[in-house]
């Protein structure tokens, strides 16, 4: 038995399995409309997504999306644009709104009320929309509108509403609402609006690849008008993604290059690293040493090996978290004793302001970069017994760049 390449074409043929173009419509349109059933399943589902993110589960985030009927006014305007239905498209852009403007007041009235206003990995997971979202979306509305068309549907829709994932984005927008965060507003958002921008795209794209007849002839003129107002929606909407997924490749870069420096390069006699930050976005890396102090010929030498990891432009901070080693009297040793007098005397002056301390550290530290000169910083910490407000703090950060005559200052309170 032979097998030519076209038998091999034909299982990719559409013909042989899709749905009449009537049912199709139908089919869509009835999910158009919110109202009744329609709207009450999506308060619900709004509502399983809040807690599901509220509690940062992601079982209950899952659950929330197989039963959201967000996915009908959005297929409608792709399909309304691809048969050139005029009545369909408004029909299903007042629905989409509607329905979002719905699901943003649920949500953030949920947020309101709910005592847990942490930001879970769940909810923050949908504030960084980017290209690998519009590929997603896209797909995702090519297989949804496939099936839909498809006379052997299977579980194709459910794994499309859980992949592209409309109902989380509008709940962490409502997050954003209730807590006033408006960088989470606006990140999930946007991932809202590149869901239903390729969505529809999708579903206009595989409507007029499937020949779809048109409910109205549309005309030339107004044709190519409508392309180009497509166009444009599509460019707006993916571009900010494109700069988002370069950030998030570059910044993972930066801190693989950064994990493999420290892995390999910090290993220093009579030293051991206690602690490593790092930050990509301020492409910073923070070392807590203990041991014997580190020289600033050894910090120099740090500092030269980062080209070596492709850490250009990289700021390296070594800190001293403890000493061990000679007890002689020393430069080193003489300088702990003095940083320990000033930290006395500090703890001293704020108790007489009022300030319940539990305690005061201060040291001087060096901040490394290789395109900057090494600045001179003091990193102070200190523990208070009661919550001090916002203005409390700032007013003690200003007095101690007073206090030790420098703006080069790293204040840490506690709690």
């Amino acid at each position: 038995m032979t097998y030519s390449l076209s038998d091999l074409l034909d299982n990719f043929r559409l013909k042989a399995h899709r749905e009449n173009f009537r049912s199709v419509v139908k089919t869509i349109e009835s999910g158009v409309t919110f109202r009744g059933t329609n709207l009450w399943v999506l308060v619900f589902a709004i509502l399983i997504a809040s807690l599901g993110l509220n509690v940062n589960s992601p079982a209950v985030i899952i659950g929330a999306m197989l039963v959201s009927p967000l996915m009908g006014p959005i297929m409608g305007m792709g399909l309304a644009m691809g048969i050139n239905d005029l009545q369909l498209l408004r029909k299903s852009l007042t629905n989409y709104a509607f329905a979002a403007a719905v699901s943003l007041a649920t949500s953030t009235l949920f947020f309101l009320v709910s005592p847990i206003n942490e930001a879970h990995s769940e909810l923050l997971a949908r504030t960084t929309p980017n290209l690998y979202d519009v590929l997603i979306a896209f797909v995702g509305g090519l297989a949804g509108i496939l099936a839909t068309a498809s006379k052997l549907k299977g579980n194709v829709l459910p794994g499309v509403a859980i992949a592209t994932a409309l109902m989380p984005p509008l709940c962490t927008a409502g997050y954003g609402i209730a807590t006033g965060q408006i960088r989470f507003f606006a990140g999930a958002f946007y991932l809202f609006i590149i869901n239903t921008v390729f969505i529809a795209l999708a579903t206009l794209v595989t409507v007029r690849f499937m020949r779809f007849p048109y409910r109205e002839q549309p005309d030339p003129a107004r044709a190519l008008k409508v392309k180009r107002i497509i166009w444009f929606v599509t460019l707006l909407t993916i571009l900010p993604s494109v700069y988002l997924a370069y950030q998030i490749v570059d910044d993972t870069r930066f801190t693989h290059r950064a994990e493999r420096f420290v892995e390999f390069e910090t290993a220093l006699p009579g030293d051991f690293l206690l602690k490593k930050t790092i930050d990509s976005r301020q492409r910073l890396i923070s070392l807590t040493f203990g041991g014997k102090p580190i020289t600033s010929a050894q910090i120099a030498e740090l500092r030269r090996k980062l080209l070596a990891y492709g850490l250009n432009g990289a700021q390296l901070e070594v800190k001293q978290g403890f000493e061990v080693g000679e007890t002689k009297p020393t430069a080193e040793n003489s300088a702990r004793i003095a940083d320990r007098a000033l930290a006395a005397q500090i703890l001293g002056e704020l108790q007489a302001q009022g300030y319940a301390l539990e305690f005061v550290s201060v040291a001087p530290t060096v901040k490394v970069s290789p395109t900057e000169p090494d600045t001179e910083t003091w990193l102070v910490s200190l523990r208070t017994t009661e919550r001090l407000r916002g203005d409390d703090k700032k007013r003690i950060s200003d007095w101690l760049k007073v206090r030790l005559t420098t703006d080069f200052i790293s204040v840490q309170i506690l709690p």
